[in-house]
């Protein structure tokens, strides 16, 4: 999951402060939405590649565009900083698909640290959640990933192995609620967010696909 990048990562939350986007209590806060895109890096966000090739294009499905990320022993993100109250707008949905997993992959050993899908949450400097599909931790783990001195990374398993493979999924979390649960104290603010995919320690290939990422302050919604 680490790649040797987070450093350029802190630097950004720590030096790039965005105004607070103000949106009443329902509304909704599209953070990226790969169908409208025109580049496979969207305006405002950056790629970070720390092993091997980065294999990232948009690709036509349903009707609809989407993000494909391949990667073949390598370790590569998009990334976006930002500043955002979550107060009125908590919860964070959106919509992936895996269609490979990387052989062998377990979040809980750096030598296995591998998976196809992250969405990497940032809330400070040093901390961060991390929603990931992973290829053996059971659905619903979470737990400490490995991560760089004086930071830590909760990961959260959204989804785990072959079973759902194939299938596109929209995921929902309350971002207050787990980073409260996680930390023991409520986040100030989302500082940032991270898309990424990493087979580069088990040497194996591992794709997904992502449609669009958002906030909303809707207890419950449907996504298209």
């Amino acid at each position: 999951m680490r790649i040797h990048l987070w450093d350029i990562f802190s630097i950004v939350f720590m030096t790039a402060w965005c105004s607070f986007l103000r949106i009443g209590w329902g509304q909704e806060l599209v953070l990226v939405d790969f169908s409208k895109a025109q580049n496979t890096v969207p305006p405002g966000w950056e790629l970070l590649v720390n092993k091997g090739d980065a294999q990232l294009r948009l690709v036509s499905e349903a009707q609809s565009q989407v993000l494909q990320l391949r990667s073949e022993a390598a370790s590569f993100a998009l990334q976006k900083k930002m500043h955002i109250a979550l107060q009125d707008k908590p919860f964070l949905v959106w919509q992936w698909k895996v269609t490979h997993l990387p052989t062998g992959g377990d979040f809980r050993a750096h030598r296995t640290d591998d998976q196809a899908a992250q969405l990497i949450v940032a809330f400070s400097s040093s901390r961060f959640l991390s929603y990931i599909w992973d290829s053996t931790v059971p659905r619903g783990s979470a737990g400490n990933a490995p991560a760089p001195p004086f930071r830590k990374i909760l990961a959260l398993v959204m989804q785990s192995g072959a079973q759902a493979l194939g299938t596109w999924i929209t995921e929902r979390r309350n971002l207050i609620q787990d980073y409260t649960h996680l930390f023991g104290e409520a986040p100030a603010a989302l500082q940032g967010l991270r898309i990424q995919i990493n087979s580069q320690h088990t040497h194996s290939l591992a794709e997904s696909y992502w449609k669009s990422i958002l906030l909303t302050g809707q207890t419950d919604m449907a996504v298209q």
